[in-house]
């Protein structure tokens, strides 16, 4: 069986997930005959948690022999709830699951719950390892942890009790990844983080995201496509809107971490950003880059949010021209300020996420047809599907993953774009998306 890990939640842990396979294996767990399933948990939600336990618990039906591990945000911030599961051999935490000796000094069976817990304080860790893995396994884009942690405290959150203070990794460290990673055949690096907008506070004069995203574009110019992970709008620094608005290898897709749309709840929320900050921003950055697409986060039915708040939502969606939606019923988070608000009756919050979510489909829905007709760089993932430059899911039927090719848009369906190899089109493969209704 060898050691299989179970991710759950973002990038990070699809990242993260690689170097904890890494470094089970060099621990020795892979040689286990009972072999070894890691759970590396994502505690964003309730309901992410609820999850995790229930495939825990599955596991365990289905492979009664295997080491069961428990590690990720949720086991950081609950590792007591998880030892008590009886399915659960060890719990670590987030420090611990990237490195091998917490692997070596997994507990034997059978030990009390108190003795599975390997789980040290988040908050005193200080830097983030600039990991180095060769390949994401099974992916035709690479993912750039470039930091971890968030200083900010959103009422609603606990990711910062799970992954600490916020950390950088120096900017000569991950332009090396991404050119070892260019090196070893990948077109497409995604950077990735929690709180990526606050890459560089803790580095030595302070420097800014956009600066790095211009370093990896400077010194290495045989990237392909840079693609950055969700960002706060509302800390993107003036060397980052001058690259998305003049880099082409800079791909035209953001993902916003918005919550919300009315400002009274941005401020129950504690973010950082009042309404009109998001629709200018938006704005902003459409008149610098028109073919920039948008995706957000949003709760719906926040504690006390009331039918004209969820409205201001609603409306972000054509006044942001937001195209993926992320919705999250709003679930409480015990520990958090939000969990102590009054909350809204369980059917409300649920019936807000759905209006919410047919909001988004059919922006969705429209962002697709406009796309009919026109040429597309398209970077091949697996099982004939790709993502164009704005991340815009399409199916293809040619070419090996990894590989970018110029495609005519020919149809939608099922969600998602039809595409077909451009074979009038010759040279390398750009990121316009001119029109071609005249040729077909």
């Amino acid at each position: 069986m060898g050691v299989e890990i179970v991710s759950f939640g973002c990038r990070l842990n699809t990242y993260e997930a690689e170097i904890m396979k890494r470094e089970a294996v060099a621990a020795g767990l892979d040689a286990d005959p009972r072999g070894a399933i890691v759970f590396n948990t994502c505690a964003v939600t309730s309901e992410a948690v609820r999850q995790a336990r229930k495939q825990i618990r599955r596991a365990r039906r289905e492979n009664p022999e295997a080491r069961i591990v428990v590690t990720g945000c949720a086991a950081q911030t609950e590792p007591g709830r998880f030892a008590e599961m009886g399915e659960v051999d060890a719990v670590l935490g987030n420090d611990e699951k990237l490195t091998a000796s917490a692997y070596r000094a997994l507990p034997d069976f059978g030990v009390a719950a108190e003795e599975k817990v390997r789980v040290n304080d988040i908050m005193s860790v200080t830097e983030t390892a600039g990991h180095m893995v060769d390949a994401i396994e099974g992916r035709a884009r690479a993912i750039v942890q470039v930091q971890n942690g968030c200083d900010h405290r959103c009422t609603f959150c606990v990711i910062p009790f799970g992954r600490g203070n916020s950390r950088s990794v120096p900017m000569g460290a991950a332009v090396d990844q991404v050119k070892r990673l260019v090196a070893a055949g990948y077109n497409e690096v995604v950077l990735s983080g929690v709180d990526m907008t606050s890459w560089g506070a803790d580095l030595p004069g302070a420097p800014k995201l956009g600066q790095l995203v211009q370093a990896i574009l400077r010194h290495v110019p045989d990237l392909a496509r840079l693609r950055l992970s969700s960002i706060d709008s509302v800390e993107a620094d003036p060397a980052l809107i001058e690259a998305i608005g003049s880099e082409t290898r800079l791909m035209p897709h953001l993902h916003l971490s918005l919550q919300a749309g009315d400002d009274m709840i941005l401020k129950r929320m504690k973010r950082r950003h009042s309404r009109d900050d998001a629709i200018g921003f938006c704005t902003d950055i459409r008149a610098a880059r028109p073919d920039i697409v948008y995706g957000a986060d949003i709760i719906a039915g926040f504690p006390t949010e009331t039918d004209a708040m969820f409205e201001n939502s609603m409306k972000l969606v054509e006044d942001c021209g937001l195209t993926h939606l992320h919705v999250f019923p709003f679930s409480p988070r015990e520990g958090t300020p939000a969990a102590r608000m009054p909350q809204l009756p369980r059917e409300v919050v649920k019936d807000r996420a759905t209006a919410l979510r047919a909001r988004g489909e059919t922006a969705h829905r429209a962002h697709l047809a406009s796309l009919v007709g026109t040429r597309q760089s398209v970077l091949v993932e697996r099982n004939q599907r790709g993502r164009c430059a704005d991340f815009t899911l399409c199916e293809i039927e040619e070419g090996l993953p990894g590989s970018i090719l110029d495609a005519i848009i020919v149809g939608e369906r099922g969600g998602r774009l039809v595409a077909r190899p451009d074979v009038l089109r010759s040279g390398p493969a750009g990121t316009s998306s001119d029109h071609l209704r005249e040729l077909t």
